[in-house]
């Protein structure tokens, strides 16, 4: 099974209508999200409308726990803290409903699924170094582990002793659809093929000036769409 992997699309619906018409032309045959559908864009609910239709597995971000629970509202900066505010008055009750039910992990064809860290997926921690990787790479027993939240692409590779069959485990960021931090404005995604395991990280440029232009009309942070163009 050829699976796209998108993560962090953050209410930004030209990216994800961009990226999505991508995977429909390479012929995949599902799609996962690493959550964080919501928060920081202009579309949230069209967004959250998409993801629950399109993809067949998909866990909670930090952003979309943040519209519903207190703690983690209080832990993301005051510029996320006004795009959930604004997030909370346009979801739908449905769409709303739906994200509050979305598991933190999800596990499928020797594949583990989770936003953040496969260690404490609760606690929303960030996987940036290669120390960090090497302690999350212990805690999980699936051949590979895909995460978000630094929405920065990037593969921690941990070689398995003693199983000539599964010689690696691999921990993968696919990086961010809507709001890409490595430098690079386009947005990014991945293809995992369950047969062979093996694993690809695409980049799509999309209108960001024009998603950019709808946060800032709808009266939110401008550094928020401002960043867009820049990739950070």
């Amino acid at each position: 099974m050829r699976y796209a992997v998108i993560s962090d699309i953050h209410g930004n619906l030209e990216a994800l209508v961009t990226v999505l018409r991508e995977i429909q032309d390479r012929h995949l045959n599902e799609i996962i999200c690493l959550g964080d559908i919501v928060g920081y864009g202009a579309n949230p609910d069209e967004v959250t409308e998409i993801v629950r239709n399109e993809a067949r597995y998909v866990v909670r971000g930090n952003h979309d726990d943040a519209v519903f629970n207190i703690a983690s509202f209080d832990m993301i900066n005051p510029y996320a803290k006004a795009a959930i505010t604004y997030t909370r008055g346009l979801l739908s009750e449905q769409n709303s409903e739906w994200l509050k039910s979305l598991p933190l992990t999800q596990k499928f064809d020797d594949v583990l699924l989770v936003h953040s860290s496969p260690s404490d997926p609760q606690d929303w921690n960030y996987v940036f170094s290669d120390e960090d990787a090497r302690f999350e790479l212990s805690s999980f027993a699936e051949r590979i582990c895909f995460i978000g939240h630094t929405h920065v692409p990037v593969i921690f590779k941990e070689r398995i002793k003693d199983d000539p069959e599964r010689r690696w485990r691999e921990l993968i960021n696919v990086g961010s659809v809507g709001q890409p931090r490595d430098g690079d404005n386009r947005a990014s995604y991945g293809i995992i093929d369950t047969d062979n395991f093996t694993y690809e990280n695409f980049r799509v440029e999309y209108n960001y000036e024009g998603a950019a232009a709808k946060i800032i009309a709808a009266g939110l942070p401008p550094l928020l769409g401002e960043r867009l163009k820049k990739g950070r």
